[in-house]
């Protein structure tokens, strides 16, 4: 069997092929390009691809419509596309999704997003190609099996939520770790809290690392500046949850559309001094509530690039100080309550 990966590589400038090759150079792939989207379609008839990196502004018939063709094709329905583009707006990287698209990177981008990004999907890809040519027919199977792979194949979307979460906020100076503890903070509060499910304290913990999605969007010279903001940047670093809750609304699965109330909310206070809607009490979801504490807990306890880390004493005292003003009172009872549980999160 062939272990090696075929990847097209579609853009109008020949070094921005090379660039991708160079990177990619150390992995097991074997690379075809194209400088126009026609000249693309008419080499995939002639090849099968595990990936295809495709930029959007082309002459002729931009990357959008090689996206749509290909999709409505039978035959190449299923190679996963990575747009790679220097659009950057919201609109571009939601239509890039809708068209099909798995993966969406912009310009620069970073070789370690790039290599990580391309082994998730060509592997994924194999994988599925493997299932496909096995003709895997779950239908048949006895149904604890058919549970057991159900399982495995929700477990491997929760962790692929994380890597691409963990890719994402490379952008700025948070880390995957902050991403794993505030699911770790919040999964913890949703448990304790009276109103919420067994089921949706667990996908709450899998629909948190989505919460700050939206930072992809904005400069990273404003995300990672070393002093405080003006007001004109904070307004721009405010879009992320409008701009997040725009790219996951339309989905029809359970967890994303949890991310997307999370990702909305989360900055919402209890008193209605918070963004983007200036929700009050319990017009906010309490996924909002939840993870709104979560995430200040976190953020106040660990070193950022324009400060340094709180110890979790400071950090539970300012909590308690905005008992009913920026955080659902109940909640923040919760958290005294089990005080020792969330300590052992956030210095474990």
């Amino acid at each position: 069997m062939d272990l090696s990966y075929n990847i097209l590589i579609v853009d109008d400038v020949i070094d921005n092929i090379k660039v991708a090759m160079n990177i990619l150079r150390e992995g097991n792939y074997k690379f075809s390009f194209a400088t126009n989207g026609i000249e693309a379609l008419k080499i995939i008839k002639t090849k099968n691809f595990d990936l295809i990196l495709l930029d959007i502004m082309m002459p002729d018939i931009d990357g959008y419509e090689v996206c749509r063709q290909l999709k409505e094709n039978h035959d190449t329905k299923e190679i996963p596309i990575i747009f790679l583009t220097a659009k950057v707006d919201i609109d571009s990287i939601s239509r890039g999704f809708q068209l099909g698209a798995v993966d969406y990177i912009t310009k620069p981008y970073h070789s370690e997003e790039l290599l990580a990004r391309v082994s998730t999907h060509v592997e994924l890809y194999r994988a599925k190609s493997v299932l496909r040519q096995n003709n895997l027919n779950l239908s048949m199977r006895l149904k604890y099996n058919e549970d057991r792979l159900l399982t495995e194949l929700e477990t491997s979307q929760k962790e692929l939520i994380f890597l691409l979460t963990e890719l994402m906020e490379s952008t700025s100076d948070e880390t995957g770790m902050h991403i794993k503890r505030v699911a770790q903070l919040s999964g913890l509060l949703a448990r304790l809290h009276h109103s919420v499910s067994d089921e949706d304290a667990q996908a709450i913990y899998f629909a948190t690392p989505m919460h700050d999605i939206g930072k992809m969007t904005i400069d990273q010279k404003i995300l990672n500046k070393p002093s405080k903001l003006n007001e004109e940047e904070f307004e721009i670093i405010k879009n992320h949850t409008e701009n997040a809750y725009k790219l996951l609304r339309k989905s029809k699965r359970k967890l994303i559309q949890m991310a997307a109330i999370i990702a909305h909310q989360h900055h919402e206070k209890w008193n209605g001094q918070g963004y983007p809607q200036g929700l009050k009490g319990e017009e906010i979801h309490i996924y909002g509530r939840i993870v709104a504490l979560a995430d200040v807990l976190d953020a106040l306890t660990h070193k950022r690039v324009y400060k340094e880390s709180w110890s979790f004493d400071k950090a539970t005292a300012y909590i308690k100080d905005h008992r009913g003003t920026q955080f659902d009172p109940y909640i923040v009872d919760l958290f005294e309550e089990h005080i020792d549980d969330f300590r052992k999160i956030i210095e474990g």
